[in-house]
C-alpha cells in the first residue's frame, strides 16, 4: 500500500516548494511577532508607574512623595525608614496620595519590578492602606487590620505606620490574637478622635471662663444670702435677735478664690491639647519639592514647543500613541498664526499638595520657576479635570476661562466611566479647540495668573485663656446673678410655706396671740371663746373701776339691749362686744359647740380683740385685710390676692404683710387667711370670699361693727 502525501500543485522535490516552505515560515514568525509584540508594549505602557517607583525603592527602602507637602512632607522620610527597621523583616515603603496606587496591585507590580523578597507597604494621608509580605514571614493583614481598628481617622500616617510596625514586630501569633481583639473591640464604631479643631477649642475656652466666673461669684453672692435668710426664716428661733457676727469673714472670699484655682489648673490639666493635626510642619525645602520636579523635566525635555510633562508617580494614562498625536498637535500649534508653546503637565491637583489643589496656583509657580511663556495645560491624572492658562499668548482670554466646553474641562459621561477619564480623547479635542480660539492685539500677562499660594495651615492650637475666654467670663458672671435671683425666688416660696407651718406672732396691747394663715374650726372655736370671754372680764373691770371714780357707765350684759358707755374707748368696746354677741345670738356657751360659721368665729375673734385694744387706749379702725388675725394695720397695700393671674387689691396690710408685699410681691397671696367652705367639701376659700359680714374687714372695724348689725337686723 503506498500513502500519498497532497503538496499542493508541486511535488515533494520541486525547488519551490522548499524555497515556499521558508516564505511561509518567516511569515508565520513575523505574524507572532507583531501578535506577541503589541501585547508586551500595551502591558508594558501602565507599568511604568511601577518601573519608576521600583527605581525609588532600588536606591532608597522607603519613598516619600513630594505631592502632600501639608500632610505627610517629603523630610518626614527618615522617620518612616527608622520605624521600617523595626519589623525585622526588609522593608519596603511606598507612601503616595491617596488615589495614585492601587493598593496591593501596585505593590506586586513594584516587587515584580524590584525584584526583592521582603514587607511592602503602602501608604496615604490617612495611614496604612496596603501591606503584602513576598517571600517573608510578616503577618502583615493582622497588622493592617490593627492599625485600621485602634487608630482613629485623624491619628495619621505616622502613628498608623509605627502602629502597625508594632504588631508585625510582636510575631503573627499576637499579632492575629490582637486582630481579633480589633474587631470585637472597634466592630461597631471608631475610637475617638485625638485631635480637636480651632471651634472645639473655642468651646473649651468659653466653657472654662464661664465656671471661672459663675462659681466664684456664685459663692460671693449665694453664701452670705443664704445665712441671712436663714437668720430671718419663718420659725427660726429668736428672729429678733441680732446675729453675732462671723469671726471668720475671710471664708467666703477664701472658698470663692480656691474655688477659681481649682477650675483654671483643672482646665488646663482637661483641655490640654495643643495641635489640630498629626501633620508635621512641613519646610520650604518640602513645598518647593514638586515644582521643582516638574520644571527639571520640563527641561531635560529641551523645552521644545511640544514639551509634555507626565507625573511617573502617577498612573499612566496617555499610551505611546497618544502621547505621539499629542506632540504633533503641540507642534502644529506652535506654528500657527498666534500660536505659540504649549506646556502640558500631566500632574495631580489635590488639596494635601503645596498649591492646596489649586491648578492656577501650581501653574503659576511653574511658569515662574521655568520662566517660559506660552500656553499651560493642567491635566490631572487622578481626578480628570483639565484646565489652561496663557502666558504671554495672543489668545482670547475669555475663551479660554469661560468658554471652554465642559466635556473638555471636566468631561462627559464616557470619561467618568473610564480609568484614564478618556484624558487622550479630551486633549486631543482642546488642541482642536485651541485652533479656534480668536487672536488678540495684546498677549496675556503673567499677572492675570499669579495668585498668591494658600497658607500653609497652623496646626497649632490657640492658647485656652484666648478667643471665647473673654466672653465665657461674662456670660460666667451673668450665670451668677440669674443663680442668684432663683435662689431668693426658690427660698421665698420656701419661706411662704414655712410661715404657714409657723403662723406669725404678733403682739397686740402687750399681749401675744396666734395667727394662722389656715385656722381650723376647732382652733375658731377656742380661740373665739376664748378672747370674747376675756373682753367680757376686761370689760367689766373697766366698767367697775370707772364706778369708784364716779364715772357715767353701765355694766355690759348678756342682751343686745344694753346702755353704751360714756368714755370713747369704752364705748368703741362696747361696740366690738355688742356686735360680736350678736354673732353668737347673746351666748357664750354656744362657742364651745358647732354653732356658729367659720366666717362668724373670725369676726368674734377680730371684734373682741379690737375691744380689748380699745379698753387699753389703742383704738383703731383698720386690721390687717390680708389676714384679721394680724392685728391692727400700719397702711394701706396694692397687693395680690391670687397665685393666678396678676389682679391686685388695695388692702390695709400690718407691718408683716407690708414688708412681705415690697420685698416679694407673689408671696403676698400665700399669707391670705382661707376658711373651709360652708358645705364642708372642695378646697378652702379666702375669707374675702365667704358669706356673712366678714368680707367688711377691709373696709374698717367700725364697717364691720355696721354689717353686723344690718345683718342681724339691729340698728
Amino acid at each position: 500500500m503506498h500513502t500519498v502525501r497532497a503538496y499542493g500543485a508541486f511535488g515533494a522535490g520541486h525547488p519551490l516548494r522548499a524555497r515556499g516552505g521558508r516564505v511561509v515560515l518567516a511569515l508565520l514568525v513575523l505574524a507572532a511577532a507583531l501578535l506577541t509584540a503589541a501585547p508586551a508594549a500595551r502591558a508594558d505602557e501602565p507599568a511604568s508607574q511601577a518601573a519608576y517607583l521600583a527605581a525609588r525603592l532600588r536606591a532608597d527602602p522607603v519613598y516619600v512623595t513630594d505631592q502632600l507637602p501639608r500632610e505627610i512632607p517629603h523630610s518626614t522620610a527618615p522617620d518612616f525608614a527608622r520605624l521600617a527597621r523595626r519589623t525585622g523583616v526588609p522593608t519596603y515603603v511606598l507612601v503616595l496620595a491617596g488615589t495614585a496606587g492601587s493598593g496591593k496591585g501596585l505593590l506586586g507590580a513594584v516587587h515584580d519590578r524590584l525584584g526583592r523578597d521582603g514587607l511592602y507597604v503602602l501608604v496615604d494621608a490617612s495611614g496604612v492602606t496596603a501591606a503584602t509580605a513576598y517571600g517573608a514571614r510578616a503577618p502583615a493583614d493582622d497588622a493592617w487590620t490593627v492599625a485600621s481598628y485602634e487608630l482613629p481617622y485623624d491619628a495619621g500616617p505616622l502613628r498608623s505606620f509605627g502602629r502597625f510596625v508594632d504588631v508585625v514586630a510582636q510575631g503573627g501569633a499576637e499579632a492575629a490574637r490582637r486582630a481579633a481583639s480589633a474587631r470585637e473591640r472597634y466592630g461597631d464604631h471608631d475610637p475617638a478622635d485625638l485631635y480637636i479643631g480651632p471651634s472645639d477649642r473655642d468651646n473649651q475656652s468659653f466653657l472654662t471662663g464661664v465656671l471661672l466666673t459663675a462659681v466664684p461669684l456664685s459663692i460671693l453672692l449665694l453664701v452670705p444670702y443664704v445665712r441671712r435668710w436663714r437668720g430671718r426664716r419663718p420659725g427660726a428661733t429668736e428672729p429678733t435677735k441680732p446675729r453675732p457676727r462671723s469671726r471668720h469673714p475671710w471664708l467666703v472670699p477664701a472658698a470663692a478664690l480656691t474655688a477659681a484655682a481649682a477650675i483654671a489648673v483643672t482646665a488646663s490639666l482637661v483641655f490640654d491639647q495643643t495641635r489640630s493635626s498629626a501633620a508635621p510642619p512641613p519646610t520650604a525645602a518640602d513645598l518647593t519639592a514638586r515644582v521643582d520636579r516638574v520644571t527639571e523635566g520640563l527641561k531635560a525635555e529641551g523645552l521644545r514647543h511640544d514639551t509634555v510633562y507626565v507625573d511617573p508617580e502617577s498612573p499612566r494614562v496617555l499610551s505611546t500613541g497618544r502621547l505621539s498625536e499629542l506632540h504633533d498637535r503641540i507642534r502644529a500649534f506652535a506654528r500657527s498664526n498666534g500660536g505659540g508653546p504649549v506646556y502640558v503637565l500631566l500632574v495631580p491637583q489635590i488639596s494635601e499638595d503645596e498649591s492646596a489643589g489649586r491648578q492656577d496656583v501650581f501653574t503659576a509657580a511653574v511658569h515662574k520657576r521655568l520662566g517660559r511663556d506660552g500656553l499651560y495645560v493642567v491635566a490631572d491624572p487622578l481626578g480628570g479635570f483639565i484646565d489652561v492658562y496663557d502666558y504671554g499668548l495672543r489668545l482670547d482670554a475669555d475663551s479660554l476661562s469661560f468658554d471652554l466646553p465642559e466635556s473638555i474641562s471636566f468631561g462627559d459621561r464616557k470619561a467618568e466611566q473610564a480609568d484614564d477619564h478618556a484624558l487622550g480623547d479630551r486633549l486631543d479635542a482642546l488642541m482642536t479647540y485651541l485652533d479656534k480660539v480668536p487672536r488678540t492685539d495684546e498677549p496675556a500677562t503673567a499677572d492675570a495668573y499669579a495668585p498668591a499660594p494658600e497658607p500653609v495651615a497652623n496646626h497649632a492650637l490657640p492658647p485656652l485663656f484666648s478667643g471665647d475666654f473673654g466672653p465665657g467670663l461674662f456670660v460666667g458672671a451673668v450665670t451668677a446673678l440669674l443663680a442668684l435671683a432663683l435662689t431668693a425666688g426658690g427660698l421665698a416660696v420656701v419661706g411662704a410655706v414655712l410661715r404657714r407651718r409657723h403662723p406669725v406672732q404678733q403682739p397686740t396691747s402687750g399681749l401675744p396671740f396666734t395667727a394662722p394663715t389656715d385656722p381650723s374650726p376647732q382652733y375658731l372655736r377656742r380661740t373665739a371663746r376664748t378672747e370674747l370671754g376675756a373682753l367680757a372680764d376686761e370689760f367689766t373691770d373697766a366698767t367697775r373701776n370707772a364706778a369708784q371714780g364716779d364715772e357715767p357707765t353701765d355694766a355690759p350684759t348678756d342682751t343686745p339691749d344694753a346702755p353704751r358707755p360714756g368714755i370713747p374707748s369704752q364705748a368703741r368696746a362696747w361696740d366690738c362686744f355688742d356686735a360680736a354677741m350678736l354673732l353668737v345670738d347673746g351666748d357664750l356657751e354656744t362657742l364651745g359647740a358647732p354653732g356658729p360659721g367659720d366666717a362668724a368665729l373670725v369676726a368674734v375673734v377680730v371684734l373682741s380683740r379690737a375691744g380689748r385694744a380699745a379698753l387699753r387706749g389703742e383704738v383703731g379702725d383698720l386690721c390687717c385685710g390680708v389676714n384679721p388675725l394680724h392685728g391692727p394695720a400700719v397702711g394701706r397695700h396694692h397687693v395680690r390676692v391670687s397665685a393666678e393671674g396678676t389682679r391686685r387689691r388695695r388692702l390695709p396690710v400690718c407691718e408683716m404683710c407690708r414688708n412681705t408685699a415690697v420685698a416679694d410681691p407673689a408671696a403676698v397671696h400665700s399669707l391670705l387667711m382661707t376658711l373651709p367652705p360652708p358645705a364642708g367639701d372642695g378646697g378652702r376659700v379666702p375669707y374675702l370670699d365667704a358669706d356673712g359680714p366678714l368680707a367688711a374687714v377691709p373696709r374698717g372695724i367700725p364697717r364691720l361693727i355696721d354689717k353686723v348689725r344690718e345683718t342681724a337686723g339691729v340698728q
